[in-house]
């Protein structure tokens, strides 16, 4: 999660012109670390969107190595451009892993969080759990950060993106921190059944079935 890859690929849905538009900003979870890009996970749901001819842009603005505090850095710049309708947040775990201290992880999150909303956008937050050797007192606390800022911001919430990976071996790259590309469609489904929901706010009812529907 420390190599520090720019990584911002705009993902364009056949058309005449988006009407709607979704910004993932998040680290190498998001960013196909250690991958091609077309295998990740946030890829993958442009494909699955494509599939259900809705017309939407989907950006993915994930550096591998980014903070929350880089994010709060490059957010403004990336809303005033892109204008989404749903912003996607997947960070804080390099926060975590760098024992930054919870108060200010939490602000920052927080921060992303208002960002977004006074921009216009629904925000899916993404949750994220630390290997346990961070000790139970930081790491439930570094967890719980995402739940109570769910609840305090009301915004959406995928409680843990790697549910179902992160103790599977065989889902996991060498490093024992980052998912392989086999382990991507399962992160998909980790964040499509909060996304689905956003979307059937967003799209027009023929689309929302269908993408419903695929779900």
């Amino acid at each position: 999660m420390f190599r520090l890859l720019l990584f911002v690929c705009v993902l364009l849905v056949p058309g005449t012109g988006a009407a709607q538009s979704i910004l993932v900003l998040g680290d190498s979870l998001s960013a196909a670390y250690g991958m091609p890009v077309e295998q990740g996970w946030v890829a993958l749901m442009h494909q699955r969107i494509t599939q259900q001819s809705a017309d939407i842009e989907v950006v993915n603005a994930s550096i591998s190595g980014e903070t929350t505090q880089g994010g709060i850095t490059r957010l403004p710049a990336l809303l005033a451009q892109h204008e989404p309708d749903i912003l996607i947040l997947e960070l804080g775990a390099n926060d975590g892993l760098r024992g930054t201290p919870l108060p200010a992880i939490r602000q920052n999150l927080s921060h992303l969080i208002t960002l977004g909303q006074e921009a216009g956008a629904r925000v899916l937050l993404l949750g994220i759990r630390l290997p346990p050797n961070y000790g139970p007192r930081y790491s439930d606390g570094f967890y719980s950060i995402f739940a109570e800022l769910s609840e305090s911001q009301q915004v959406a919430r995928v409680p843990f993106l790697m549910d179902g990976v992160a103790l599977d071996r065989a889902l996991m790259q060498s490093d024992g921190l980052h998912p392989n590309s086999e382990a991507q469609p399962r992160l998909l489904e980790n964040v499509w059944t909060q996304l689905d929901v956003l979307l059937q706010e967003l799209l027009p009812a023929p689309a929302t079935q269908a993408v419903t529907e695929a779900g």
